[in-house]
């Protein structure tokens, strides 16, 4: 299951590296048509998450585990083998459909194989520490394999990764499942999907457009429509997508926020440090992936610890203790300077990883703690949502970066200075937001959710 969540989490960090190659081998006409291959993978992923993980309670959480990679699979191959922007969109478009089987159902899986306690915390732990190497390695492995080989290499790489997490599944054991959900809510389906689409597309876009243009504009406002419209049908509908039950409960309303918070402040803060590197400091691509190893490390040794402290301080506490640690770590960036400083740059950057790796393995712990049997898949799925809400955090960063260095700039061609102080900016304000998160935990968590 730990295969499979990495597989999913190098996907979209090793394209993104291998974009630029890819426009060359295969012709893209544009830059923006180009950014199609990474933003087709994770429109499905998005918007197919809520109907997947009620799937998954339909037909059983190891079927549809088992069918996600198995898909994944085949169109990781398919992706190798493109030989045209049309083929290699669509091949990204399966990858993603598959990736929101899986996502769900791994979770729902793991919550299912191991009771409540530290065995679940342990599991949680590690697939938490994994999916951070997944986006880590996929930024080191991808400048490696396009530089010595192709980009057609990366997909390879993902087939690879899929056969071995095939394999695992094939031969999980046997799992208790109630089989309570009988019927598919297909209006619920159908509005949940359409709103989520319209939501992840408008955040997505509006980084390069702009968030007033109609085209990320009136996307992210019907998506919002939609997704009220949702919740007004699922309180009549017997047996809803979501049940409203499970939605307002405190530990997953609160959580799922908290999550888009450490998601999108980290993962902003991973694209500005991108740039910070290469426009700033000149590093090529390979040393830019080779900086994040440290973030990498603190991520796999926070997972390592994370059940203990989850076990000795709850859930709630190590919550508000990740978001402080990632606030710290983003905040301290301001000090990053103009000439390189390897030390300062892999301290801040490990501390945000710590942090990070803290705070997504205790949410997604305090979400599905006191969550059902039947209502795993569901849970699971909501789980792992904020990871793609969380684009928001990605072009909100990248906004405010922007607008701070053509202020200092004053209209003219900015400096290496400029640029610097523009990304201050949007370092400075994730982790003000990660620590304004961190305050808000005790304050809506404490004392209303299990420990």
């Amino acid at each position: 299951m730990c295969c499979a969540t990495f597989m999913c989490g190098l996907d979209f960090s090793i394209v993104t590296v291998a974009l630029p190659d890819i426009g060359s081998a295969l012709g893209f006409s544009s830059a923006g048509t180009l950014q199609w291959v990474a933003t087709a993978s994770l429109l499905p992923s998005a918007s197919l998450l809520p109907l997947f993980a009620r799937v998954a309670d339909l037909i059983g959480r190891k079927r549809l585990f088992t069918l996600g990679v198995g898909v994944f699979t085949l169109f990781s191959l398919g992706a190798a083998l493109a030989n045209s922007p049309g083929v290699l969109i669509a091949t990204r478009i399966g990858q993603g459909t598959a990736a929101a089987m899986i996502a769900p159902a791994a979770i729902a899986l793991m919550t299912g194989y191991f009771q409540e306690g530290p065995k679940r915390a342990r599991a949680l732990g590690l697939n938490g520490a994994v999916m951070s190497l997944g986006f880590v390695f996929g930024a080191l492995g991808g400048g490696v394999i396009t530089n010595g080989f192709s980009w057609r290499w990366t997909m390879v790489a993902l087939c690879v990764m899929g056969a071995l997490a095939l394999a695992g599944a094939l031969a999980l054991p046997v799992i208790h499942e109630s089989g309570a959900a009988r019927r598919m809510d297909i209006p619920g389906a159908i509005l949940a999907t359409l709103g989520l689409f319209g939501l992840v597309y408008g955040i997505s876009t509006g980084g390069d457009q702009g968030w007033s243009r109609p085209g990320a504009f009136g996307p992210i406002v019907g998506g919002v429509l939609l997704l009220v419209v949702f919740l007004l049908v699922e309180r009549r509908h017997p047996e809803p997508l979501v049940p409203l039950s499970v939605l307002n409960r405190p530990s997953v309303k609160w959580s799922g926020l908290f999550g888009v918070i450490t998601f999108g402040m980290c993962a902003g803060t991973t694209v500005l440090l991108s740039l910070y590197m290469q426009d700033v400091l000149g590093f090529s691509a390979l040393q830019a992936g080779l900086s994040y190893l440290g973030e990498g490390a603190a991520a796999t040794l926070g997972g390592m610890y994370v059940a203990r402290l989850l076990g000795r301080f709850g859930g709630v506490k190590v919550l508000a203790a990740g978001l402080l640690i990632q606030g710290v770590g983003t905040v301290a960036m301001f000090a990053l300077p103009q000439d390189v400083n390897l030390a300062a740059l892999l301290v801040t950057s490990s501390v945000m990883g710590l942090g990070h790796v803290f705070s997504v393995v205790s949410f997604i712990t305090v979400m599905t703690t006191g969550v059902t049997e039947e209502d795993q898949g569901v849970v699971g799925g909501l789980s792992q949502l904020p990871q793609y809400v969380a684009a928001i955090g990605v072009s909100g960063l990248s906004a405010i970066a922007a607008a701070r260095t053509n202020a200092l700039s004053s209209g003219g061609t900015p400096t290496p200075a400029d640029v610097l102080g523009g990304l201050h900016a949007g370092m400075v304000t994730a982790g003000v937001v990660a620590l304004v998160g961190a305050l808000l935990v005790g304050v809506v968590l404490r004392g209303r959710t299990p420990a």
